[in-house]
């Protein structure tokens, strides 16, 4: 007889093959045992999983090694100095932390507006660490938490796989999470965000709700619950007073409805059964839906919020909550993000999905609802492609398992053998003969060949040059260096009490690399502020130098892609600072100016005036003109935006270049000083007396032509060592009193004539006189009778004396003394 083999399945679910021998020798069959024993079947388990644990955490070193113990990115900057913050001061001071180096001049109350889980978590592990004499920084405790926590995120994704389906495709669901893009770039060295530890509560908590839906027991069901309560950070109440979790709360209410129902099935009759639960799921809906409504009206339990509107429509921030929409995160996810972020596991999503769906059960379900949401959100936002991502995984990994398991198994395969009735034990009786009954064919065991040794092998190579790929892929790496270079220099360079200028983005890096204050940062509670910001990288540079001015900034940092091709720079942010901008200051910015008349955005020639003038513009193209990146493009081209920009010629007037990255990719501006007074555009006239200022030297010159000299310093004046003020801002070196007529004559009106001695008109006769011995010396006086600065100001009253000549107020008295000195001239004479 023909050698069989056969597979075996436990459960609906494909498992590891048993493979059998049987033998037409002796009309029997013997099983042979050529599977692998137990004990070295949970060896090559635990070495695989010990590997991909192991691969996951030195896979996420990269920028260790190569620089130091560093954090990474924004968010994780801000978490870094709260941990800090909690480990050295306690945790009664973290809930009490105000941060006066954030939102200024605003500051921040820090304690009750974050998640504690994360900073708890680390301050947890600094304990231990300590209280068993292992003496680590905090700063290192949060560099290596994401990679720990990476390693045991491939754990709980091996033990949920296992569960929905076998072993071996929970070895590979670990191994694909190890390594997979859309999961590593959240949990590389340094990235302390809640990404770093959430996505392993995420899965052991699934893994232990779905043990507990399988066993029933309250061990597993209690650890899921206190999984659960990890996993949601809340800060105070949030999880029972915001709108988005009265879904959650309603199906806990119905559940629990459903026990106590089932609870009371066994002690009452069929008909106050069907009673009850009418009567029961009517009132405890009506109920649930009252207390929402009314909790809802009196501001208990808070509206949806923007995010949640934006998951369902996804034009609604970009025109209610511009804020919200310009997070680089919150945009749609296309095509090239799903490629780079899961690779060819996107791919095989899809069988894996369909396997669960041929072979349904209870925690299958669960794995199909969860993948097909996930696959839907994380399309609308690309920020919620790191929770498609596990079930990717799972998914994928049920797929290869089951191909794998078909190409790798037996030669041939026998159709498993239909039902036997009755009559089938006759014709085992009677084998002697074909025919036992009329009009029946014995019925024979039809061996059908299976697929070639060729074709297996071609599929296996295929399936395994797919993985290589997924690995190269996954392993790949570009570290760029511009940003702790640039924190460093500020933290080098600039006044420890120094103001940052910058977009909201990089606030928790400033504040936490370089140890200065910031105007915004990724909080982002105060629109109004961020918009002022906003309108003033939108503003042309004077205006903006008024804004910061008004904001004490010190210097601005801007980050430029133009060099590199970054294409996540503050150019491509610039319209969404428009739109924030103008949220707060329609007047001032409007979206619209920064378009062509064709409605496009263009850095090249066509750009707007609006835009070629605004402060991000300039600060971020200035002396790039300059620059040629290759042969084959022009100076000025920009490799992000694949064009040569519009103005090469950039100039700043208000701001000077402090510091530019390595590759361009952060810069940093300070922001001068106020003059003393407006410069001239031109250099004064050097002469030998700089009568610039002596407005009074052009006037005496006009109207006392015979008396060339300057009636404040007495010196020597002519018409060319004059500079009149009002040639002030002339880019031109012709004497403006060439062209410019004559002035007409005042027409002057004498003073009415008070009796007093006008002395000998403008002849310049003085007179001086005196007598030597007292008394008569006490009537010497001096007068001039043609000054005219002696005589009193027809302009000022009485009231104005003190501001006038000061000897204003003594004029009779001058008067009687010249009144007695001519008469004593006279007498003098006569005798």
């Amino acid at each position: 007889m023909t050698e069989l083999h056969r597979r075996s399945s436990a459960g609906t679910g494909g498992s590891s093959p048993g493979i059998f021998r049987s033998s037409g020798a002796g009309g029997g069959g013997k099983k042979d045992g050529l599977s692998q024993p137990a004990g070295w079947r949970c060896l090559l388990s635990f070495t695989i999983l010990f590997l991909a644990c192991v691969c996951g955490f030195i896979s996420r070193l990269f920028a260790v090694i190569r620089f130091e113990s560093l954090i990474h990115e924004f968010d994780p900057w801000f978490n870094y100095r709260s941990t800090h913050h909690l480990t050295t001061n306690g945790f009664y001071e973290f809930l009490n932390w105000f941060d006066e180096r954030a939102w200024y001049p605003l500051g921040r109350i820090v304690g009750g507006t974050v998640y504690p889980g994360l900073m708890v978590t680390a301050g947890l592990i600094h304990y231990i660490l300590n209280l068993v004499h292992l003496t680590v920084h905090i700063r290192d405790v949060c560099v290596f938490l994401a990679p720990v926590f990476s390693a045991l995120t491939a754990i709980a994704t091996f033990l949920l796989t296992r569960e929905l389906w076998n072993q071996g495709a929970g070895l590979l669901s670990a191994c694909f999470m190890a390594v997979v893009p859309g999961y590593i770039s959240r949990s590389v060295a340094g990235s302390f965000d809640n990404e770093a530890i959430a996505i392993f509560a995420l899965q052991f908590t699934y893994f232990l709700w779905v043990k507990s839906i399988k066993t029933g027991s309250v061990f597993w069901t209690v650890g899921c619950c206190l999984a659960y309560f990890y996993m949601i950070p809340f800060v105070g109440f949030q999880p029972i007073r915001t709108s988005e979790h009265m879904a959650a709360a309603g199906v806990f209410v119905l559940v629990q409805l459903y026990s106590f129902l089932q609870f009371l099935r066994g002690r009452l009759t069929r008909q106050d059964k069907q009673t009850l639960f009418s009567v029961g799921v009517s009132v405890a809906a009506l109920l649930l839906f009252v207390c929402v409504v009314y909790l809802s009206s009196i501001g208990w339990i808070a509206p949806w919020n923007g995010r949640f509107y934006s998951l369902w429509d996804t034009g609604y921030a970009k025109i209610h909550i511009p804020i919200i929409a310009s997070v680089s995160e919150h945009q749609p996810t296309t095509w090239i993000s799903f490629f780079f972020d899961l690779h060819i596991l996107v791919c095989t999503f899809p069988a894996g999905l369909w396997f669960c769906i041929r072979s349904i059960n209870a925690e299958r379900v669960f794995v199909v609802l969860y993948g097909i949401s996930a696959v839907y959100f994380a399309g609308v936002m690309v920020r919620l492609m790191l929770t498609l991502t596990p079930v990717v995984c799972v998914l994928s990994a049920v797929c290869f398992s089951s191909v794998f398991e078909r190409y790798l198994g037996d030669e041939f395969k026998q159709d498993d053998p239909p039902a036997e009735d009755a009559a089938d034990e006759d014709d085992r009786r009677n084998s002697g003969s074909l025919y036992d009954k009329a009009g029946k064919l014995r019925k024979h065991q039809v061996c059908e060949e299976g697929l070639g040794s060729n074709i297996r092998s071609l599929v296996i190579v295929l399936l395994l040059l797919l993985l290589l790929m997924f690995t190269v892929h996954c392993t790949s790496r570009s570290i760029l260096d511009d940003f702790r270079e640039a924190y460093y220099w500020l933290q080098l360079n600039t006044d420890q009490h120094s103001r940052i200028m910058s977009w909201w983005d990089y606030g928790y890096q400033i504040a936490g690399m370089a140890n200065r204050t910031t105007l915004v940062d990724n909080n982002t509670w105060n629109n109004s502020h961020i918009a002022l910001v906003g309108k003033a990288m939108a503003s042309n540079e004077s205006v903006a130098y008024d804004i910061m001015r008004l904001l004490d900034v010190d210097y601005v940092l801007i980050i430029f892609g133009g060099v590199i091709g970054y294409s996540g720079d503050d150019i491509n942010k610039f319209l969404w600072m428009v739109r924030i901008a103008e949220g707060e200051h329609p007047r001032d910015v409007r979206e619209s100016d920064f378009f062509t008349p064709q409605g496009e955005f263009r850095v090249d020639k066509a750009a707007s005036p609006a835009l070629l003038n605004s402060l991000m513009y300039k600060m971020s193209y200035y002396r790039f003109g300059e620059m040629q990146l290759d042969f084959r493009t022009p100076p000025g081209f920009d490799r992000t935006r694949n064009t040569e920009i519009g103005n090469k010629d950039v100039r700043l007037k208000h701001l000077e270049e402090a510091f530019t990255s390595e590759h361009w990719l952060v810069r940093v501006y300070k922001v001068k000083d106020l003059d003393n007074r407006q410069p001239l555009e031109r250099k004064p006239r050097v002469t030998s007396a700089n009568h610039t200022h002596k407005h009074k030297s052009r006037k005496w010159l006009e109207t006392r032509p015979s008396r060339q000299q300057c009636p404040v310093c007495k010196a020597g004046i002519s018409r060319d060592k004059v500079i009149p003020l009002y040639g002030r801002g002339s880019t031109s070196q012709e004497d403006p009193r060439l062209k410019t007529p004559p002035r007409p004559q005042g027409q002057r009106t004498e003073p009415e004539s008070r009796g007093q001695f006008q002395g000998f008109g403008d002849t310049g006769f003085h007179m001086s006189f005196g007598i030597g011995a007292f008394p008569f010396g006490f009537f010497t006086t001096v007068f001039n009778t043609n000054d005219p600065f002696q005589r009193r100001d027809p302009h000022y009253g009485g009231d104005h004396q003190a501001d006038g000549n000061a000897n204003n107020g003594n004029n009779w008295q001058d008067s009687l003394f010249l009144f007695l000195a001519i008469i004593f001239f006279f007498w003098m004479l006569s005798v």
